[in-house]
């Protein structure tokens, strides 16, 4: 063993690179991963075995989480060691403010203003542009149901420093067992009783999904950790593959849950979330836990890349672009379909995406770089830029 791979630090795994080419190209795979499930919800495919497949690819959504986990979160466990400084606050906010808000916002008053089906009052106009829907009841509308987890990410955002100073007086070896101690009593915020007829539901709260924020977070502080038996496993991508299978499996069988959509029990929904956090964490090993010379070639291909930057716009206005393809076709929702509905869509959605990424996403961040240069001290933290949005609705 040479003593790179001993070495704690980013030396043995990248552990602080800014930009990882095959994290976004997983996040276009999950981007996509997203539209099936909706897609296979549309066109009625939610029966048997094709439709329980189909309908768990919603485990997307904890990709993109955990995704989230490690990116936000690594530059914490690399300050923990010395290895870097502590992420600035002030530009973390803004940050993630600039990234997430100015293309959502053009999507809500798009959306609520010329989708047929999206009759809003004021409640669910003030509910969705400030990302609170999830705690107000009847305010998930069409067009915009997939808004669920992005009001769970941003709770994330707004959560993560405080759980940063938590953990900061932790011992380094206590670190890592601390937060999978956290996301596994995450797994019984499902048995809070709540009364589903005040119309919320409370298994759409963030402290639901922490276990699969934690699956990125655990994998940030394995990148700035020593080399040990987590990195060699996760560097075994055909073991890393069919764990993650594996978990996607027993996550679409009955054991987590019934078919389509629909909740299950509360040992179901329990199954269904465990394996979520197994399905993120098993793709995003051997993505992050590599020697940092290591080639992803594929995932981490160009033309994956910006499909991944464009996977938000995609996550934002894919079911608008759904909504416009049967009509294209001619044909109604539940009607079957499946493949051309599916196609239409990812395509519809993609150019839909792209041109949100240039004429609001890039300007938008790009001046804020501008404005931080001009007024903000603070050396800009590019990791932070490197992070993925939510994308997936049950």
């Amino acid at each position: 063993m040479t003593g790179s791979e001993t070495a704690a630090g980013p030396s043995a795994v990248g552990g602080t690179r800014g930009f990882l080419p095959a994290v976004e190209g997983l996040r276009a795979c999950a981007a996509i991963g997203v539209v099936v499930t909706h897609v296979a919800f549309q066109t009625g495919h939610t029966t048997g075995v094709t439709g329980r497949l189909l309908g768990r690819f919603d485990l997307a959504v904890a990709v993109f989480f955990a995704l989230s986990g490690f990116l936000l979160w690594r530059g914490h466990a690399a300050a923990a060691r010395g290895l870097r400084k502590r992420p600035a606050a002030g530009h973390y906010l803004r940050s993630r403010f600039v990234r997430i808000m100015p293309g959502y916002l053009v999507a809500v008053v798009v959306i609520l203003t010329l989708l047929p089906d999206a009759q809003a009052d004021a409640t669910v106009w003030l509910s969705n542009l400030t990302l609170t829907q999830i705690y107000v009841p009847l305010t998930l509308t069409p067009g915009l149901t997939q808004m669920w987890s992005l009001s769970v990410e941003v709770a994330f955002y707004i959560a993560l420093p405080f759980l940063a100073l938590l953990v900061r007086r932790v011992p380094i070896k206590a670190r890592i067992p601390v937060i999978v101690a956290a996301a596994v009593a995450s797994l019984f915020w499902v048995r809070i009783p709540f009364d589903p007829a005040s119309g919320h539901n409370l298994w759409n709260w963030p402290p639901a999904f922490f276990s699969w924020f934690a699956a990125g977070m655990v994998l940030a502080e394995l990148t700035v950790s020593p080399v040990g038996l987590p990195h060699r496993l996760a560097r075994r991508r055909l073991l890393m593959a069919a764990v993650a299978v594996t978990a996607f499996l027993i996550a679409a069988s009955p054991l987590a849950g019934k078919e389509g959509l629909q909740f299950g029990t509360i040992g179901q929904v329990t199954v269904k979330t465990a394996m979520g956090a197994v399905v993120a964490g098993a793709l995003l090993a051997p993505l992050v836990l590599d020697t940092p010379d290591t080639a992803h070639r594929w995932i981490g291909h160009p033309t994956m890349v910006t499909l991944g930057r464009w996977s938000y716009g995609l996550f934002v206005w894919h079911l608008a672009a759904l909504a416009m393809v049967f009509p294209l076709l001619g044909e109604f929702a539940f009607n079957g379909h499946f493949a051309p509905v599916l196609v239409l869509t990812v395509v519809f959605g993609f150019a839909i995406a792209a041109v949100s990424y240039a004429l609001v996403e890039s300007p938008c961040r790009n001046a804020l770089r501008r404005w931080e240069r001009r007024n903000d001290p603070t050396p800009l933290d590019s990791s932070v830029d490197d992070v993925t949005e939510p994308a997936v609705a049950r």
